[in-house]
């Protein structure tokens, strides 16, 4: 194993990047979701083509982790340092209709092909548990791939840094709801502010306990 990828691996990253380049796929995309286990909201998904070059993954990997991880603060700089280094960052969405008719699975799958539709065609993508099944690309599906690919772990701070930011701002036409604080996951407060003000547009009708609640009111 090339001694200059040690640095990548130290940080808790496997070369997934380096081995492709070699086997001759030069524009390496990963990606990954967010938004997706929300009662409220779209599901984000992010496409990040990082270039070729070790300097580039060696420095990055001081910084970027699976957002997950990472404070809001530390997810912003993480992005700053992605918009900067990638050669490619790409952003696509399902909305809650879009969930509620094909399932979340679908959905997230749609996101992502709309997040690669102003792409020249990657080489292959490199995927956090998951297969885009309408692509073509050569596809690699990685259990935990925020937490050991570096590409998939910068589409994952991409993701979630926009979607937050996107949440934050509907704070402001949904009267009621504090998504700025809770992105629209099942926290108590959210589910406090269902309880109040009801269901809205913004919420997925085909979760729980969202179709629960209008279940009971039809009742």
């Amino acid at each position: 194993m090339c001694a200059s990828i040690a640095p990548i691996e130290e940080k808790g990253f496997h070369p997934f990047e380096p081995t492709l380049w070699r086997q001759g796929y030069a524009y390496v995309a990963g990606l990954d979701e967010a938004g997706r286990g929300a009662w409220a909201g779209p599901v984000f998904g992010a496409v990040v083509v990082l270039p070729p070059d070790l300097s580039t993954l060696e420095s990055l990997a001081e910084v970027v982790r699976d957002s997950k991880v990472l404070s809001p603060n530390r997810r912003e700089l993480a992005y700053e340092a992605i918009k900067a280094s990638a050669l490619y960052i790409g952003i696509g969405a399902s909305t809650p209709d879009e969930i509620d008719t094909l399932g979340i699975s679908r959905a997230t799958e749609l996101a992502w092909l709309r997040a690669l539709r102003d792409a020249d065609l990657p080489d292959v993508l490199l995927i956090d548990a998951f297969k885009i099944r309408a692509c073509s690309i050569n596809q690699v599906a990685i259990v935990d791939g925020d937490a050991l690919c570096l590409s998939i772990a910068a589409a994952s701070v991409v993701a979630k840094v926009l979607r937050d930011r996107y949440m934050a701002d509907l704070t402001e036409y949904v009267p009621g709801f504090s998504f700025h604080k809770h992105k629209g996951y099942g926290t108590r407060e959210h589910q406090a502010e269902i309880a109040i003000y009801g269901v809205t547009p913004q919420h997925r009708r085909s979760f729980a306990p969202i179709s629960t609640v209008l279940g009971a009111q039809h009742e």
